[in-house]
């Protein structure tokens, strides 16, 4: 009788992922009255893997055999730890054991997650029970139903008669908004306060750079020793809002984003390097001082995006039907005075629809950078005073003379 090697990799992988997720199963015994160790999930994986060998019908009587003899156990066990881990990770053990059969590297890499789930219990448990907030958790789910059950429902075609307003395109832009901010917020968690201000106001940039600047705006003029500390951070915060206004860009159009990579590139090198400067002068900041954001993410700011968004698409459709070039560009910077990235949007979207020609659009970008740059200093000025609102004014100035100068040597 001859010997198949053929198909041996299955039954490798089979007895694999039995032992791995054994091994950390039984080494739980300390927390628990484990019903399955390392023999069991070995012989429960091999079961599963022959049952499927040969035929659907063996492998379900198999199935319903496990989970009667899982249900018994439970049964037995269930006063003293009502936790069901260990009975549903022996009847994923038996359904890797079928799964090698089809796929026996998805089989492998599952069962290595199944492993690091049940030996990462404490850890999990210490992040969702302890270190995530309610907040957190509320915001977290609100960016997986605007990804994941929102954003696949809208149609993808435009829905207004210049053919300019596509529901899909403006929900990328608020999911991209929401998802920015949720990393930034995970990041700073993350790094801790050691970092102080400059990590919190670069982050804090994502979700707000108006706000960011109005409210070193306020430890500026309420600590004058503090002056060239708020003024790095609010050029950080100002840099990660740069990042997100060219995230923003290359979403609506790539080509728009390929055509103003350098411009920009200049444009976030002189952010960095005047926040970089002010921050290597600054004095030494108070232990006291902090700057939280209190939300992961603003829904109504992403929302209040998208209509601002929607409202710039619209009339710069009509004030290209009416005035030509010259109206998207007017359109564009007054939006801009009031929300930077709902302008770059709205433009990448005419460009990308072909209602507007390359160096217009080039020029737009420099024109909305201008228009939000000029809105923000007179906030500074406003709010920090007036050595606060010159140093946010000649930083700003700097990021738009970068891209225009930038975009002159390019043409």
């Amino acid at each position: 009788m001859q010997l198949n090697w053929a198909g041996v990799d299955h039954w490798v992988v089979s007895l694999g992922c039995g032992l791995l997720i054994g091994v950390v199963s039984e080494r739980r015994e300390h927390e628990r009255l484990n019903t399955a160790g390392t023999r069991t999930h070995a012989i429960t994986a091999l079961l599963g893997c022959a049952a499927w060998e040969l035929g659907v019908e063996i492998f379900i009587v198999a199935l319903l055999a496990v989970a009667a003899l899982t249900v018994a156990a439970y049964w037995h066990s269930a006063r003293n730890d009502p936790g069901l881990t260990s009975e549903v990770t022996l009847l994923f053990t038996l359904t890797l054991g079928a799964l090698s059969q089809k796929s026996a590297p998805l089989a492998a890499a599952l069962g290595i997650l199944c492993a690091l789930l049940v030996h990462s219990k404490g850890t999990i448990q210490h992040w969702s029970r302890e270190l995530l907030s309610e907040h957190e958790l509320r915001d977290g789910l609100m960016l997986g139903a605007a990804a994941l059950i929102i954003l696949p429902l809208l149609p993808q075609s435009t829905v207004d008669p210049w053919d300019v307003l596509s529901l899909y395109a403006l929900w990328k832009v608020v999911v991209l908004f929401m998802t920015v901010g949720m990393l930034g917020h995970i990041l700073t968690r993350v790094l801790g306060p050691r970092w102080g201000l400059p990590v919190t106001g670069f982050f804090s940039g994502f979700v707000s750079s108006t706000a960011a600047i109005a409210s070193f705006g306020n430890l500026a003029k309420a600590d004058g020793d503090q002056l060239q500390q708020a003024y790095g951070c609010a050029m950080l915060a100002q840099l990660a809002s740069l990042c997100l206004f060219i995230a923003i860009l290359s979403t609506t159009s790539i080509a728009l984003m390929i055509s103003m990579a350098l411009p920009l590139l200049v444009a976030a090198f002189f952010l960095a390097l005047t926040a970089g400067i002010a921050l290597w002068n600054r004095q030494k900041i108070s232990p006291q001082t902090e700057f939280k954001t209190d939300r992961v993410f603003k829904l109504s700011s992403a929302l209040l995006i998208a209509v601002i968004i929607a409202c710039i698409l619209l009339l710069s459709a009509w004030l290209q039907h009416a005035f030509g070039s010259t109206g998207v560009l007017v359109a564009g910077a007054l939006a801009a005075l009031a929300e930077l990235h709902a302008a770059a949007a709205s433009l990448g979207q005419l460009f990308a629809s072909g209602n507007l020609p390359l160096t217009t659009a080039q020029w737009g970008v420099v024109l909305i950078l201008a228009a939000s740059a000029t809105a923000k200093s007179a906030l500074a000025f406003a709010i920090g005073g007036v050595k606060y609102g010159t140093r946010i004014s000649l930083g700003l100035a700097t990021m738009v003379a970068g891209t225009s100068l930038s975009l002159l040597w390019l043409g």
